[in-house]
């Protein structure tokens, strides 16, 4: 497996500087985000995103997934039509901007009955929600195949989707090799165990995000270093290796205040105990 991290990681700083410091704290690679502003946003031309690729490959970087934030205000499966469509505009331009980027994967949140942490997405009827994911996601399938970039959609706290069978059903249906999971391990803790994710997933994961997460405090704020929670990353790392999942595994992690160059030490540091490398 290779190791990544999110661009979220870090505090601040330009794209160049950020890749100079993942290199320098070992890490492989680094996940980009699409944004309403910055490097890699909307507004982005081919040209700036070139530059952009330029930047980590002068530092020794790789690129290989994209995600955004956009998702927490355009939702696949709002009540309101128009922003429905500006979700699925948000899915394609993520797309075209990771295939300029030689990014095989894309992060897609596939809507939500509810998120408590975005209320303005207001709520939609669960069976409504499930049928408008899919029909944008098999709509957006075939554009996703004609750049040779797949869909990963994450399992998240939207209310939905809420169990693995439920995600593999999901993805199935959808019946198409370019739409598949993007898996991350510390948001199925509030209310299940990775490993069983993992196991019944299997080929389906198309990228990983690793986190951590203490049960005993349940909310949001329940999220911590990587090994300071609750998840049972031996028996997790044993559930790849049973399914095969040789590809990128990426930290999803928040910046400390003080001195984040610490913070990516230590996950620097705990991903190579994970991935048992030392």
């Amino acid at each position: 497996m290779k190791k990544g991290i999110s661009i979220w990681a870090f505090s601040g700083g330009t794209y160049a500087e950020n890749f100079d410091l993942a290199k320098r704290f070992g890490f492989d690679g680094v996940e980009l985000s699409l944004d309403a502003e910055g490097e890699t946003s909307l507004q982005s031309t081919e040209e700036e995103i070139l530059s952009v690729k330029q930047s980590a490959q002068d530092a020794g970087i790789e690129l290989y997934s994209m995600a955004t934030g956009l998702y927490w205000q355009y939702s696949l499966t709002s009540n309101d039509e128009s922003v429905r469509k500006k979700a699925k505009d948000i899915v394609k331009k993520q797309i075209e901007t990771a295939a300029i980027l030689d990014c095989n994967t894309i992060l897609v949140v596939p809507g939500a009955t509810g998120v408590d942490f975005a209320p303005s997405l207001g709520v939609t009827d669960y069976d409504t929600a499930y049928q408008r994911a899919q029909d944008a996601l098999c709509d957006l399938a075939s554009f996703a195949e004609s750049h040779k970039v797949a869909i990963g959609i994450e399992n998240v706290w939207n209310k939905f989707l809420l169990s693995p069978l439920e995600m593999k059903q999901f993805i199935d249906e959808i019946d198409n090799p370019f739409v598949g999971s993007y898996f991350d391990v510390g948001n199925v803790l509030v209310n299940g165990y990775p490993e069983h994710w993992i196991n019944i997933l299997g080929s389906r994961i198309k990228k990983v995000h690793f986190k951590d997460f203490k049960r005993s405090i349940g909310t949001i704020d329940g999220f911590c270093d990587l090994l300071a929670g609750d998840v049972n990353y031996p028996a997790v790392m044993d559930a790849f290796n049973s399914i095969g999942y040789d590809d990128w595994v990426t930290a999803e992690v928040s910046p400390y205040p003080a001195n984040n160059e610490v913070m990516l030490m230590h996950t620097s540091m705990a991903m190579d105990k994970i991935l048992r490398r030392g």
